[in-house]
Parts: C-alpha cells; sequence; structure tokens
C-alpha cells in the first residue's frame, strides 16, 4: 500500500473537476460513475508506481529520501512489486472495458501505456519527461468528462495543462536545487537541465495558467449570469493567490512533493477553500 503512493490519490481527484465545473455532481448515477473512474484510476497510477520502483530500485537506494521507499529498502521484493503492479495494470482496463464508456477505457489505456513508456525511458528524455507527466494529469482531468458524456471547454484543459506543468516544473526544480553538487545520488535527467530552464518553465505555466484561467472565468458563453455576485470572475483572486502562494515554495526549492505542500500549508488550503466555495457558487448561480 505505501508503494502505491497513497498520499498522491489526491491527484485522482481531478477526474470530478469537469462534472464539477458542469454541475453533474449531484446525483446517485454520476456519483456512481464517477467513484468508479477514481478507484480504476488510482489502480493504473497504482501499478504505475509499483513497476516504475521496481526498475528503480537499485537506483533509489542512492537517493537520500527515495531510499526509504518500501521497494528500495528491501521491506517488499521486486518480483512482488512487478507481479501486483502488472495484474492492476491488466485489471483496471479491463474492468473499464466492462462498467464504463468506451473513451474511458481507451483513456486509461492510453495512461498506462504513456506512464509505462516514461518508465522505461521516456523519464531520460529532456522536455518529453515534463510532458509525459503534465499529460497524465490533463488525463485525469480529462476522464471524469469523458464518463459523464461532458463536452469538455477549451480553457478548462489549457489551465489544468499548464497548471499540471507549473507544478511539475516547480517539483524538477525543487529536486535540482536540493541535489545541487550532489551529482549521481539522483536521476540523471536532472543533471542536464539547469536550475534556471526549469525556473523559467514553471514561470511560464504559471503564467498561461493564469491567464487561461481568467479568461475563462472573464468569458459568460453568450449565458449572464443571474446570481448575487458574479462568483466565476471573483474567484479569479482566490486562484491567482494560489498560484502565488504556491510560487513561494516553488522559488524556495521546497515544492519537491506538491502532495505535501498543498496538504501541509494551513494558508494554501484556506484559499483554496476560498476558491472552491467561489466556484461552487458560480456553478450553482447562486
Amino acid at each position: 500500500m505505501r508503494t502505491t503512493r497513497p498520499k498522491q490519490w489526491i491527484k485522482n481527484v481531478l477526474v470530478v473537476a469537469a462534472p464539477a465545473a458542469a454541475g453533474r455532481l449531484f446525483s446517485w448515477a454520476a456519483a456512481g460513475r464517477l467513484a468508479l473512474v477514481f478507484a480504476l484510476f488510482t489502480a493504473c497510477a497504482a501499478a504505475v508506481y509499483l513497476i516504475n520502483d521496481a526498475r528503480d530500485a537499485d537506483a533509489d537506494r542512492a537517493h537520500p529520501t527515495k531510499r526509504h521507499r518500501p521497494v528500495a529498502a528491501g521491506q517488499v521484493p521486486v518480483p512482488v512489486a512487478y507481479g501486483v503492479g502488472c495484474a492492476l495494470a491488466v485489471l483496471a482496463p479491463a474492468l473499464a472495458v466492462r462498467f464504463t464508456a468506451p473513451a474511458v477505457a481507451a483513456l486509461l489505456a492510453a495512461y498506462l501505456g504513456m506512464q509505462l513508456a516514461y518508465c522505461v525511458s521516456l523519464k531520460h528524455v529532456l522536455v518529453v519527461d515534463l510532458a509525459v507527466v503534465t499529460t497524465g494529469f490533463l488525463m485525469r482531468a480529462m476522464i471524469g468528462g469523458l464518463a459523464l458524456g461532458i463536452p469538455l471547454s477549451r480553457w478548462f484543459l489549457i489551465t489544468t495543462g499548464f497548471g499540471a506543468l507549473f507544478m511539475v516544473s516547480a517539483k524538477r526544480y525543487s529536486e535540482a536545487v536540493q541535489m545541487a553538487g550532489a551529482a549521481g545520488a539522483t536521476r540523471a535527467l536532472l543533471s542536464e537541465y539547469t536550475t534556471g530552464y526549469l525556473r523559467f518553465v514553471w514561470q511560464l505555466a504559471a503564467g498561461v495558467a493564469v491567464l487561461a484561467y481568467c479568461l475563462w472565468a472573464l468569458e459568460e458563453g453568450g449565458v449572464p449570469h443571474t446570481g448575487v455576485l458574479p462568483w466565476r470572475q471573483l474567484s479569479m483572486v482566490p486562484f491567482i493567490l494560489a498560484v502565488l502562494r504556491y510560487a513561494v515554495f516553488a522559488d524556495r526549492g521546497t515544492a519537491g512533493e506538491p502532495e505535501e505542500v498543498v496538504l501541509g500549508d494551513r494558508a494554501l488550503a484556506l484559499i483554496g477553500l476560498a476558491w472552491l466555495a467561489m466556484y461552487g457558487l458560480a456553478v450553482a448561480d447562486w
């Protein structure tokens, strides 16, 4: 269970993003479908973590924090990690074919194929590694809409994609800062990136994500709001504050574990709750 990274399951909450934006969460049928999709995506991600840790066991033992992972520490035998990972990789798409829409099963299969290719070789290719991890987040955001047949907004996809790139590149930047002067103790690719380049990427991504969100919030789509306040436009404020708050950790080089930053910083959590409240009021048109 620890090898499947339970703390990182929070990323899979993105499957409800598109249905939430469309106001489609308030029915038992939709909730049941989304719960199933969440479980299947979590199983696929767990399969990738197990196989990745089995492949990287030797390298992880030389890393200051990754050496404590169960496979690297010898608590989970490498064959067991491979076996459970492969079983989940087969079972999750098979269940998706049986119980969900064809598009959902296809997206899960594509996610698995892309992530396993990442484990084998793509994580050693400059820039491509950033694109693959970012695409994984984007797939999470898309799959909920596909499960319920909801059209996906271009601004939603751009905001999600560049928001994910912001967090991914900030994580790489933090790893590069923390491992400076320790060449050979972590993945070789980090030594090929410069901290200046990674800083440029996360700053660019943050700017595009904020711009895309603002354009989405200001676009009425021909249907003006009838609520007490323009909540969708007001939600720009906590969204921008959240990006700026997260950028503090990125700039310090302490954003190496995004889930710990999101869950561990009280101010960021409060900003997130304020954004969620405004987002919900906008969807409900109160």
